[in-house]
């Protein structure tokens, strides 16, 4: 049967979950207004982006209620990158506070995200744009090296109950399952293994 995923447009980097997914044979559905979130929708793609104009807009356009009721109800969700934040019991912003004056810094933590994964992230802990990277890091549920692209990348810094660790860099969670919840703070979407994007229909 065709899957029907609903991906979350409303900011940041979606095309490439739409390539990959089409790729799959998945049917696409742009996410963007209420009325777009139709009860056909078997899974969810939270991209990457910025956190806080995504948490604004979801709010703003009357998404987020319905969409954290989705995942609280236990919609498979695949979550990269700011999505990945999005997701997360708590944020630690710290990690991109420096060098921004009081108000700046103010508005980059308030970032009222679901909540509904038992994690603790810190926000562009990986460095800015140009300290982005690649490489290849070891999954033992795929059975092999997976590619890993790194931008702007948040860092897990705890796992709570019920979260198991997918992948890890430098001894740090960087991929994370927690029940219909799977998570990554790379962007699967950017290399050509279609791992996370198989795993997400298959749930």
């Amino acid at each position: 049967m065709k899957k029907h995923v609903g991906i979350v447009c409303v900011q940041g980097a979606f095309i490439e979950h739409k390539h990959a997914l089409d790729a799959l044979g998945c049917t696409c559905i742009e996410i963007r207004n209420r009325s777009d979130i139709t009860s056909d929708i078997d899974a969810l793609v939270l991209p990457g982006g910025e956190s806080t104009a995504q948490s604004r807009l979801l709010h703003d356009l009357r998404l987020f209620d319905t969409l954290k009721e989705r995942i609280e109800q236990g919609m498979p969700t695949l979550a990269t990158c700011a999505g990945l934040i999005l997701l997360a019991k708590t944020i630690d912003g710290t990690g991109d506070l420096q060098g921004l004056n009081e108000s700046a810094a103010n508005k980059r933590l308030a970032v009222e995200g679901f909540q509904t994964l038992n994690v603790c992230v810190q926000r562009n802990a990986y460095g800015r744009q140009l300290s982005s990277f690649h490489t290849q890091l070891y999954c033992a549920r795929a059975g092999r090296e997976l590619p890993a692209t790194f931008i702007r990348a948040p860092r897990i810094t705890s796992c709570g109950a019920h979260v198991e660790v997918l992948m890890q860099y430098n001894e740090s969670a960087v991929a994370v399952q927690q029940d219909n919840q799977i998570a990554c703070t790379f962007h699967p979407e950017l290399d050509s293994d279609l791992f996370f994007h198989k795993t997400l229909i298959s749930l």
